[in-house]
C-alpha cells in the first residue's frame, strides 16, 4: 500500500507540473500575440470616421496614404494617420489637420521617406531571404521612419501598430512622435521668406516645388558672385602684402578661401533664410561639407607648400646635398606631412559623404552583396597606385633618401627634388627632370652619395712616357690640389704610378673633396693644370712610339728612289 501511495503521489506531481507548463505556454503565446500590436480603447474619437481613402493596414500603405492626402492638401483626412491619443477629442478636431500639415512639411524638408523601403506586411516582419538575420520573420509593432535633431535634441518619428477591440490592426504615427511635431516644425518648417511666396508656385514639379526650381539657381548665382568678390579682394590684398612668402601664400589660397566663404554663406542661407525640400537640402549640405573640407585642407596644403618654398629659397634657391642635413630632413618631413594631409582629407570627406548619402541604406543589401567583388576590382585596378602610395610612405619613414640627396640612379647623377604620392622627381646634372614611379625607384639599387657624408675621394689618371719624372709631377699635383678650395684633407693627397704598358705608364692622382659635384670640378681643374704644365715644361713626357729602321730598309728606300729618277 505504501508503494502504491508513493506511486500515486509521483503521478499527481508529474501531472501538476505538466498542467502548469501548459498554462504558462498558453499565456506566453497569448502575450506573444499581444506584442504584435498596442491595444487601445479608442482611436481618434474627435476626428470622426476615417474616409474610405485612408488605408492603414501596412506601414507602406499608411505612409503612401499620408503622402497622397497631403499632396492634395486634404490634411483633415491625413490627420487619421496620426495617433492623437494624448489630445482630447476637442483638441483632436482643432489641431489634427494642422499637425498633419506640419508633419508633411517636416518630411518634405527634413527627411525624405522612401516609401518603397517600408514593409508591405501587416505585421512588418523582417524579411531576410538569406536567413542571416537572427530576427528574420519576427513581427514588429513599431518601426522608425526618421531621426531628426532640433534645438540640440534628437526626436524619432515612428509608426506603431494599434488595435481597438476586435477591429483590424492599423499603423499610425505614435503619440510620442506627434508630440515632437511642433519642435521639429520650428526647425524644419518654412521660413519667413517662404511665407511670401505665391501659392501658385508652391506646387510640386518633379522632385522639387516650382519656386525651388527658380530659387536654387538664383541662390547659387548670388553665392558665386560673392565667391568671385572674395577672390578679387584677396587678389588686391596680395599687392599690399610684402613680397615673398606672405604674398605667395595669399595668392595661392584665393580659390580655397572663396570656396570656404561660399560654402558657409550657403549653409547660413539654408539655416536662416530659405529651406528647400529634403532632397535638395540633403544634396546641397553634402556638397557644401565636401567643399568646406576640401577648401580647409587646400589652405593647409598651401601653407605647407609655402613653408617648403620659403625653406628652399633660404637654402640658396636649389636644394642639394651641400646644404645642412637638418634642413633637408625637415623638407623631407614636410613632403610627408603634405601627403598625410591629402590622405586624411580624402578619407574624411569620403567617409562623411558616404555617411550623409546613406549609401548602404539607400541601395540595400545588393551593395553589401557586391562589396567583395567591388573591393577586388578596385584592388586590381588600383594596385599600381596603391603600391606607389605605400612605397612613398615607406621612403618617408625609413628615409633611405631625403630631399636634396645626391643619388646615382641607373648611371646618372641626380638630386632628389621631391617625393610625392606616386612618383619621385629627380634633377639631373644637366638640369633636366627625371620622373620615376616610387615602386620602380624603391625596387632598384641606387647609390646615395649623401647618405652619411657628402665628401668623396676622386681620382684622375694621366698616360705619360716612361721618361716622365714622377717626383716632379707629384710635387706639381700637390701644389695644384692644395690650391683648390673644395679639396680637403690634404694628408690624403696621393700621386703614384698605377700601370705600365710598353713605353707608356699610367700615373693616378687621388684627392678628397667636400662633395661629388665640387669634386668633379676640382678633378677637371687639376687635370687641366697638370696637362698645361707638361705641355709647357716637359713635352717629352708625352707618350710616343719608337720606330726602329734597319739598313735593309734604308737600302730598299734608296733603290726605290733611283728607279723613280730613271723613270723621269
Amino acid at each position: 500500500m505504501k508503494r502504491m501511495g508513493a506511486w500515486w503521489r509521483r503521478w499527481l506531481l508529474a501531472a501538476s507540473m505538466l498542467l502548469v507548463s501548459s498554462l504558462c505556454l498558453a499565456q506566453t503565446q497569448e502575450e506573444g500575440g499581444e506584442r504584435e500590436w498596442y491595444p487601445i480603447d479608442s482611436l481618434n474619437s474627435g476626428l470622426g470616421k476615417a474616409p474610405g481613402s485612408v488605408n492603414l493596414r501596412t506601414p507602406r500603405e499608411s505612409m503612401r496614404t499620408f503622402r497622397d492626402l497631403t499632396d492634395r492638401g486634404d490634411f483633415e483626412a491625413a490627420a487619421h494617420i496620426l495617433n492623437l491619443a494624448d489630445l482630447s477629442p476637442a483638441e483632436q478636431r482643432e489641431r489634427g489637420a494642422e499637425l498633419a500639415r506640419q508633419l508633411a512639411a517636416i518630411f518634405q524638408r527634413g527627411k525624405s521617406i522612401r516609401i518603397s523601403n517600408l514593409s508591405g506586411r501587416q505585421d512588418a516582419a523582417i524579411e531576410d531571404p538569406t536567413g542571416e538575420s537572427p530576427h528574420a520573420g519576427e513581427p514588429r509593432r513599431d518601426i522608425e521612419l526618421a531621426s531628426l535633431e532640433a534645438d540640440g535634441d534628437t526626436y524619432d518619428i515612428r509608426l506603431g501598430r494599434y488595435q481597438r477591440d476586435d477591429e483590424e490592426p492599423v499603423w499610425l504615427i505614435m503619440p510620442e512622435s506627434v508630440a515632437a511635431i511642433p519642435a521639429l516644425y520650428r526647425e524644419y518648417g518654412p521660413t519667413a521668406f517662404e511665407r511670401h511666396i505665391p501659392e501658385s508656385l508652391k506646387g510640386s514639379f518633379g522632385l522639387l516645388r516650382i519656386w525651388e526650381w527658380i530659387a536654387i539657381p538664383l541662390v547659387l548665382l548670388a553665392v558665386a558672385l560673392v565667391g568671385k568678390g572674395v577672390y578679387r579682394l584677396i587678389e588686391v590684398m596680395t599687392r599690399w602684402l610684402p613680397s615673398g612668402a606672405p604674398s605667395i601664400f595669399a595668392k595661392q589660397i584665393r580659390g580655397p578661401v572663396a570656396l570656404i566663404v561660399m560654402s558657409l554663406l550657403t549653409q547660413a542661407l539654408l539655416d536662416y533664410v530659405v529651406s528647400f525640400s529634403a532632397v535638395a537640402t540633403t544634396t546641397l549640405r553634402v556638397v557644401l561639407i565636401a567643399i568646406l573640407a576640401w577648401g580647409t585642407g587646400a589652405v593647409g596644403l598651401r601653407l605647407v607648400d609655402t613653408m617648403m618654398l620659403k625653406m628652399t629659397r633660404r637654402l640658396a634657391g636649389q636644394i642639394d646635398d651641400s646644404k645642412p642635413q637638418d634642413d633637408r630632413k625637415l623638407l623631407t618631413t614636410l613632403y610627408a606631412v603634405r601627403r598625410i594631409i591629402i590622405l586624411v582629407l580624402v578619407t574624411a570627406v569620403s567617409i562623411y559623404v558616404l555617411g550623409q548619402v546613406q549609401l548602404f541604406e539607400t541601395l540595400g543589401l545588393s551593395i553589401l552583396a557586391s562589396a567583395s567583388v567591388l573591393a577586388v576590382l578596385v584592388g586590381v585596378a588600383g594596385q599600381a597606385v596603391l603600391g606607389n602610395i605605400l612605397s612613398s610612405f615607406q621612403l618617408s619613414l625609413a628615409k633611405p633618401i631625403r630631399v636634396g640627396d645626391l643619388v646615382m640612379f641607373e648611371g646618372q647623377w641626380a638630386y632628389v627634388e621631391g617625393i610625392f604620392y606616386t612618383h619621385i622627381r629627380l634633377r639631373l646634372w644637366n638640369e633636366r627632370r627625371l620622373i620615376v614611379p616610387v615602386t620602380y625607384f624603391a625596387s632598384k639599387a641606387f647609390e646615395n652619395l649623401s647618405s652619411k657624408s657628402t665628401k668623396e675621394y676622386r681620382s684622375l689618371a694621366l698616360t705619360l712616357h716612361l721618361s716622365a719624372d714622377i717626383p716632379i709631377l707629384r710635387e706639381k699635383f700637390l701644389e695644384f690640389a692644395k690650391a683648390e678650395e673644395n679639396v680637403i684633407e690634404h694628408h690624403k693627397l696621393l700621386c703614384c704610378v698605377t700601370d705600365q704598358i710598353g713605353p707608356a705608364q699610367t700615373v693616378t692622382c687621388y684627392l678628397m673633396t667636400i662633395d661629388p659635384l665640387s669634386g668633379w670640378a676640382a678633378e677637371v681643374s687639376v687635370r687641366e693644370k697638370l696637362l698645361a704644365f707638361i705641355r709647357d715644361e716637359h713635352p717629352e713626357w708625352w707618350p710616343r712610339d719608337v720606330v726602329v729602321i734597319s739598313h735593309r730598309d734604308i737600302a730598299r728606300g734608296h733603290a726605290s728612289g733611283d728607279e723613280g729618277n730613271d723613270a723621269q
